[in-house]
């Protein structure tokens, strides 16, 4: 018997209708995902479903699909509201006669053209006839009707020509996955990503939950007392919306890592981005797990969503399966869950969203997206039939970051299978970023090739790197400096002198021992443990000094200090350059423009154009290649 709530789930219908050996069945469902389905899966898997005389009706906005299995064939009709109606006959596979058994909508959806097998007639309204094409394929909200005599925006059917193709109207609401939206109540599937410091300000993430998105909050690097602050005016101001934290693993302070996720236990926050981790901890294990429980229905809720960013196979993984068992124990343990919510623990995944994060400014492995997207697709797979999610109703999402700078990437990503998108370098240089006029200045005159990579301050022993910007700052060249010098020398005393006086003179501007004294300040308040283990080891002494230029490098270049714009640690990936060079001499290049709900309106709608050009060309239609460059378009 077939499962109608799970044709409904994974077709992406609000409702389907099931008869089957005499019985109906109905089931309700999120939508807007249909015709996507059916363009990716086909139909294959619902006609061996079906029996002899059963039929099977999904519908969604705007277009209905039945099939009726009538013995050696099926009849797949769709019809759409404001479109054509049509029908085919599919040969069952295993009978008489060999035929694929893609559905007449084969490529019909809001993701592409719907080509005729059985032409419609259609009366084109002459005057609707588009002149300019590129302009009508990038008005996304009108659907355009391709026949021999031209491309029309009305018309009527059931007299005059034959209709070849179709190319729906397409929402900038509707890329990625429809589960996305629907699980974390957004209206696009679309994630402005945490920028740490703060750069990726409360004010960002409030604009992004005001606009029925999500948006995280940067916390890494900052004081816990100043994230608090943060979460507290985010929360009070958006209230039940949308709204994201991010916790950025840091292996060398634990309790830092721990101290931060009691903080948002306590708020009540509800999504968290994890950065930067390398292996799972207590500390995101507690917080996944804290308040999962069983619903009246039977089903498992987990209320706090993890988000992992990740750049390999080996780190996504552990955050697709369930938390390991001993992590789990711990926290039974510490009293931070029951045993009943342990034994939950194992049936659900750590993370249901899952970052391929490629070429990316901040931490990075500088990985392909084009490599990464796909690795992880198969691997995410892989581990739901493994795990038997889909069973119990999880579905493990795969999104993209890491070179998103301009509609053609972010097209491209999405065309790829994408669930959701997550931008990070393009938004720091919009209105809400919590960064200075100066720093913000510099990346706007950005181009793709201006960025390099220098020693993280997070994770400078372990040698572990960011990407920044390169034009107009020296940070990489004189923080790599500094990693040179740690790795050769055993402390400050053994470094020669005629390093460390260039060092004192163009890169601390001050001498070791000043350097040292305030470091030592820092750490007696912070964690008095830091300073006696390095009076006693001088190889850490001199890890902590040199670590005070890469802390206080962004912390200068967030401020605006003129006299060290030389030094600004500024995170950039050449994403941001592909966004330059694409609103160049246009509305959105002035800086006084970029918010970061207008950057997400252009990227998303831009991305929407495309995919209605390549619907076009699918369909036949010879389409201008100034068509793949759709300029931004105003929120």
């Amino acid at each position: 018997m077939v499962n109608i709530e799970q044709v409904v789930n994974a077709f992406g219908a609000t409702r389907g209708t099931l008869v089957q050996q005499g019985q109906a069945s109905e089931a309700s469902g999120a939508g807007g995902g249909l015709v996507s389905a059916v363009d990716q899966q086909g139909v294959s898997s619902l006609i061996s479903a079906l029996g002899i005389g059963d039929t099977l009706d999904l519908e969604d906005a705007g277009v209905r699909l039945s099939l009726v299995h009538e013995g050696a064939e099926v009849r797949v009709r769709a019809a759409w509201t404001d479109g054509p109606t049509y029908e085919d006959r599919i040969p069952v596979p295993g009978g008489t006669t060999a035929a694929p058994v893609e559905p007449v909508a084969a490529r019909s959806a809001p993701a592409a053209a719907v080509q005729m097998s059985s032409q419609p007639l259609f009366e084109p309204d002459l005057g609707s006839k588009v002149d300019d094409l590129v302009a009508a394929l990038h008005a996304i909200d009108t659907p355009l009707y391709v026949s021999k005599s031209g491309v029309y925006t009305a018309g009527s059917f059931g007299s005059g020509e034959a209709l070849s193709a179709v190319i729906p109207a397409l929402g900038w609401k509707d890329l990625g996955s429809p589960s996305f939206r629907k699980e974390h109540g957004v209206q696009a599937s679309y994630v402005a990503g945490a920028m740490a410091g703060g750069i990726a300000s409360a004010d960002l993430v409030i604009a992004m939950g005001e606009a029925g998105l999500i948006g995280f909050f940067g916390a890494g690097g900052l004081p816990l007392p100043v994230v608090e602050k943060e979460v507290v005016r985010i929360k009070s101001t958006l209230g039940d919306r949308p709204a994201g934290f991010n916790l950025l693993h840091n292996p060398l302070e634990p309790k830092v890592e721990m101290g931060t996720v009691e903080m948002y236990l306590q708020h009540d926050c509800r999504f968290l981005s994890a950065s930067a981790f390398m292996t799972l901890t207590p500390a995101i294990v507690r917080y996944r797990l804290h308040g999962i429980h069983r619903n009246a229905d039977g089903d498992i809720v987990c209320p706090n969503h993890v988000f992992a960013k990740v750049s390999r196979s080996e780190v996504a993984e552990p955050f697709m399966r369930p938390a390991p068992k001993a992590l789990v124990e711990q926290c039974v343990a510490e009293g931070w869950i029951t045993q009943d919510q342990a034994n939950l623990a194992g049936l659900v995944p750590m993370a249901e969203d899952i970052t391929a994060e490629g070429d990316s400014g901040g931490h990075t492995d500088r990985r392909p997206l084009v490599v990464l997207l796909p690795t992880l697709q198969r691997l995410r797979d892989k581990v739901m039939r493994e795990e038997c999610y889909a069973e119990r109703g999880v579905q493990l999402r795969v999104g993209a970051a890491g070179g998103i700078g301009d509609p053609a990437s972010a097209y491209g990503a999405l065309a790829m299978g994408a669930d959701y998108l997550l931008t990070g370098s393009i938004n720091q240089a919009s209105q809400e970023a919590g960064t200075s006029d100066l720093a913000k200045q510099m990346i706007a005159a950005a181009g793709m090739a201006d960025v390099a990579t220098g020693p993280a301050p997070d994770m400078f022993e372990i040698g572990a790197h960011v990407q920044v910007l390169s034009r107009g700052s020296m940070y990489a060249q004189r923080a790599g400096r500094l990693y040179d010098l740690y790795k050769r020398y055993g402390s400050m005393e053994e470094v020669p002198t005629k390093d460390r006086e260039k060092v004192e003179k163009t890169i601390f501007k001050r001498t070791f021992d000043d350097v040292w004294d305030g470091t030592r300040q820092y750490w007696s308040e912070r964690d008095p443990s830091e300073v006696e283990r390095a009076e006693k080891d001088g190889r850490h002494k001199m890890a902590l000094t040199f670590r005070w230029y890469l802390g206080m490098t962004s912390r200068w270049a967030r401020m605006g200090e003129k006299d060290r714009k030389r030094d600004f640690q500024i995170w950039c990936g050449p994403s941001m350059g592909a966004f330059n060079d694409w609103v160049g001499g246009t509305w959105l290049e002035p800086l006084q423009a970029r918010s970061v709900v207008a950057i997400a309106h252009a990227m998303l709608h831009g991305a929407a154009a495309l995919r209605r050009v390549e619907a076009a060309r699918a369909a036949g239609v010879m389409v201008p290649t100034m068509a793949d460059h759709p300029t931004p378009k105003e929120l």
